[in-house]
């Protein structure tokens, strides 16, 4: 794709990656993502802000075949995705210096291997003119790396903001125009990336407020011209403020769980509790990790295998426990043979999750009455505790 222009003297570069389908090895990516580098030019200088991933960058070359000269390269964040280029932009400009975080140098050194003499620190809140426009950029710790940084333009009043308000989506359309679509692409970004960071994302989001901010353009998606549209959805989800939802992640071998999650869920129905079931077996992490970002609770079904948790089931509750989410009660239902420690074992599992144990529901083969007594027993036990919660 040809560079593309967002106002006089700032465009577009980059890539649209329209096929790939999981990120970090772990991450699906439906809709395929772009890589977005952006080029402002000032009277004086100007500055590549970020870069595109390795396999990309005869992309991003292509682009620059006509520009004569790069005085900066702006590297918001140290991953691949977004400076994994940054040798190959300078070996075309050997002049450019690589503008970063304190933090930022040392980790480009160490995955990049660019010489020490390639880089420019800059404190949080610095500027650096390029004659006409001024960069000024504000370090984002944790969002979602400690070296993070974003570029406020102020003259322009956009705000370049690498993976804050990011969305893995590949489209044609450069700026926002399908907010339904983006806005699960980006709830989707948001729980599988920065989820577990939620303190520090209110405190950035604390830190923009007093920039008036006409446009935001991230490193992956499209490009805000109404920011209030992400950055209120990225408040909400910030907050942590659990809903009156449940999440069911489950697996069931033989049945008896899928009969005990079944049960539950129609329990949970008619108490007046929303509640969301995923087949472990056939379910997307990410819409498993876009209910999270909303669960009031989580209840985890599993079966027994080996005296334990099925392994799936495991892997279910570790990803929860990694996501960090703000739900405030969990629990456990599920079949077992003859025996065994499933809760001790999940329970184990989920020290980042501050919520309280609610009585788990375990039954030795199929369920009968009691089991389902107990269900009707837990979903009362939830609509009550979502109720006094103020969970909406």
């Amino acid at each position: 794709m040809k560079t593309r222009k967002i106002k006089d003297g700032i465009s577009w570069l980059g890539a649209v990656d329209w096929d790939r389908r999981l990120f970090d090895a772990l991450i699906p990516l439906p809709d395929g993502t772009t890589y977005n580098a952006y080029l402002v030019e000032g009277s004086e200088k100007v500055a590549l802000l970020d870069t595109v991933d390795p396999p990309m960058a005869e992309h991003l070359l292509a682009q620059l075949e006509d520009v004569d000269k790069i005085d900066y390269i702006i590297s918001h964040h140290a991953e691949q995705d977004h400076s994994g280029s940054i040798g190959h932009v300078l070996e075309k400009y050997p002049q450019a210096k690589v503008v970063v975080t304190p933090k930022a140098r040392g980790m480009l050194m160490d995955h990049l291997g660019i010489a020490e003499e390639a880089f420019i620190t800059v404190e949080d809140g610095e500027v650096l003119s390029l004659g006409n426009r001024t960069l000024k950029f504000l370090h984002t710790p944790w969002v979602h790396w400690p070296e993070t940084m974003v570029t406020y333009l102020e003259e322009d009043r956009i705000l370049f903001s690498c993976d804050f308000f990011g969305s893995h989506i590949a489209t044609s359309d450069l700026f926002l125009t399908d907010e339904g679509r983006v806005y699960e692409a980006a709830k989707r970004y948001f729980a599988e990336i920065m989820m577990p960071f939620r303190s520090f994302i209110v405190k950035n989001l604390a830190k923009l407020e007093p920039y008036e901010i006409s446009m935001i353009a991230p490193s992956h998606g499209q490009i805000y011209q109404q920011p209030a549209f992400i950055m209120d959805a990225w408040k909400e989800w910030a907050s942590g403020q659990p809903k009156n939802l449940v999440v069911l992640p489950y697996v069931s071998m033989h049945g008896s769980t899928q009969l005990m999650v079944d049960y539950l869920v129609q329990a949970l129905v008619e108490n007046g509790v929303r509640v969301e079931p995923f087949n472990l077996t056939v379910t997307d992490i990410g819409k498993l990790a876009i209910a999270l970002v909303d669960a009031g609770t989580i209840v985890v079904g599993t079966p027994t295998v080996l005296a334990g948790p099925h392994p799936v089931a495991a892997y279910g509750t570790f990803l929860a426990n990694a996501l960090r989410p703000g739900a405030r009660y969990v629990s456990i239902i599920g079949s077992y043979g003859w025996g065994g420690k499933t809760v001790e074992t999940l329970a184990g599992m989920i020290p980042n999750l501050k919520a309280e144990v609610l009585e788990p529901v375990l039954c030795k083969g199929k369920p009968g009455k009691d089991t389902y007594e107990a269900l009707d027993e837990l979903a009362r036990t939830i609509a009550a505790r979502h109720r006094e919660g103020g969970f909406e």
